[in-house]
């Protein structure tokens, strides 16, 4: 994102298009025909509070809908909208520059985010051509005034006068290379489909995925249940749900279920109450895998280094609650850390010795040698998760690398000095990357000698559903074929890496 549209006053205008304000343009009566629909407006406002504020759409859109009593196919359209315009930005803003007479960066943001707007109505929903249109130039002349208006209706018929097919095809045939025709085609930044591509080789798997790997990333992902062992039951939590809810086992965790359809997963009482949780299948494979790693020795002390929002940490509890083993929560962030609170509401009394809020790197001073089982779900770029948090992905740059790489560094040597001989650290990130994964790990066993990595892959597969095969690629013959490597294209799940090593 240019440095142009990021200054203050682009920050003061995207915050007050977020709290419905609007620039005023002199205009006759006959020119301010209609407003736009709720959920267009909905769409927009969510747009601008994601520039304005670097807000996550996943948590502006659903109070936003509740605010404003947007329900039902209204909240479907904006949901999709909103999401379908973010994920997929980069392609419509390469098509958009080749029917605007200047560069985009020239344009007003508010203007550039009602015209994606319209692009993804034509060119990824099922919208007629007219409405989207005609609703398009309402919102814009509702939120941007008359005179963007008439100039985002010139631009969208000229949008419209190529199919997706035509405009896709133009654009891998103007790209430099390949792999720039992949981004542009694919809506991902270049650097990211590179480092991509370059993850799938690393991880056994052919480069020639990566296109799968984007249209994974580009579609709306369902929504996945918890039910926390000892706390619930997969079948009960489906059988307690409401007649309209619908919940299908899981793909790969014996703890899964899928919500089916758009339903608000709190309608779901065992979520409403702590004893199942929203969590990605994936995620609940590396909280699973780690539980169930060999280690040597007792297995009474568990500990979340970095604990926030607490998805993970609930699974733990849950499954230490079992094992008559306990469990400490750390996150560094204050209101991070009431989130773990919150998700651990429903676990037994004395599972839980606290939830500490401090830097996860000191626990290995403070407690060397202390835990059994450590989990070390590490800050990352998110690149794994990009089907959820859509933004994310023009958010970050390879500069944000250098500095995750070296936190995760930090905690993972700070995880091996928390676990005991014997016992068990799983290194986890929601991120693909070399250079958050395999690199970091290998890093850290360069310095010291009182580690070794497991099989990963193995332990992951003994804790799927019976019958589940889990393809996680051709090991290389390294040390990295030891690790495990989750995909949305293959799997369904976000990208989550897996090592686990064993403290000698």
């Amino acid at each position: 994102m240019s440095d142009e549209r990021r200054d203050p006053r682009g920050r003061q205008r995207g915050a007050a298009r977020s709290r419905g304000e609007r620039h005023r343009t002199a205009q006759a009566p006959g020119q301010r025909r209609r407003r736009t629909d709720p959920a267009r407006t909905a769409a927009y406002d969510v747009l601008r509070e994601v520039d304005g504020s670097d807000a996550y759409a996943n948590l502006v859109l659903p109070p936003l809908l509740r605010e404003r009593r947007i329900a039902g196919r209204d909240a479907a359209f904006a949901t999709e909208l909103a999401y379908g315009t973010l994920r997929l930005r980069g392609r419509y803003d390469a098509i958009l520059a080749r029917c605007v007479t200047r560069p985009l960066e020239q344009l007003d943001p508010e203007v550039l985010d009602v015209l994606r707007l319209g692009a993804h109505q034509l060119l990824g929903m099922r919208v007629p051509s007219h409405a989207a249109v005609s609703e398009t130039v309402a919102l814009a002349r509702d939120r941007v005034g008359a005179g963007p208006a008439q100039m985002v209706n010139a631009v969208l018929r000229a949008v419209d006068r190529t199919s997706l097919d035509d405009w896709l095809e133009r654009l891998r045939a103007e790209a430099p290379d390949a792999v720039t025709a992949l981004a542009t085609t694919g809506s991902h930044p270049v650097w990211v489909t590179r480092a991509l591509r370059e993850a799938l080789a690393g991880n056994g798997r052919s480069p020639e995925e990566t296109a799968d790997l984007l249209d994974a990333d580009n579609a709306s992902p369902r929504v996945t249940l918890v039910a926390r062992p000892g706390l619930a039951d997969p079948d009960d939590v489906a059988a307690g749900a409401p007649a309209d809810v619908r919940l299908e086992p899981g793909r790969w965790a014996p703890t899964a279920l899928v919500l089916a359809g758009g339903t608000d997963p709190a309608a779901v009482p065992a979520v409403a109450d702590g004893r199942a949780g929203v969590q990605d299948e994936g995620s609940q494979l590396v909280t699973l895998a780690l539980a169930a790693a060999p280690l040597d020795g007792t297995d009474a002390r568990w500990l979340d280094l970095c604990a926030g929002p607490g998805g993970k940490s609930a699974l733990l509890a849950a499954l230490a609650a079992g094992r008559d083993a306990t469990l400490v929560a750390n996150e560094a962030q204050p209101h991070r850390a009431r989130l773990v609170e919150r998700a651990l509401r429903a676990v037994p009394e004395g599972v839980v010795e606290r939830v500490r809020t401090g830097d996860g790197r000191d626990l290995g001073v403070e407690e060397p040698g202390a835990y059994d089982r450590v989990l070390v779900d590490a800050p990352c770029t998110g690149l794994g998760a990009l089907r959820r948090r859509p933004e994310s992905r023009w958010r970050r740059t390879p500069a944000d690398l250098g500095v995750l790489s070296t936190l995760q560094r930090e905690l993972l040597g700070a995880a091996l000095d928390a676990v005991r001989p014997g016992g068990v650290v799983a290194y986890v990130t929601c991120s693909p990357h070399l250079a958050e994964t395999r690199l970091v790990v290998d890093d850290v066993l360069r310095r010291r000698d009182d580690a070794e990595r497991l099989d990963a892959r193995e332990v992951l597969r003994a804790v799927l559903v019976p019958g589940a095969a889990l393809d996680l690629g051709a090991p290389d013959g390294g040390a990295g074929g030891l690790d495990a490597q989750l995909w949305p294209h293959v799997h369904g799940t976000d990208a989550m890496h897996l090592t686990l090593l064993r403290r000698r």
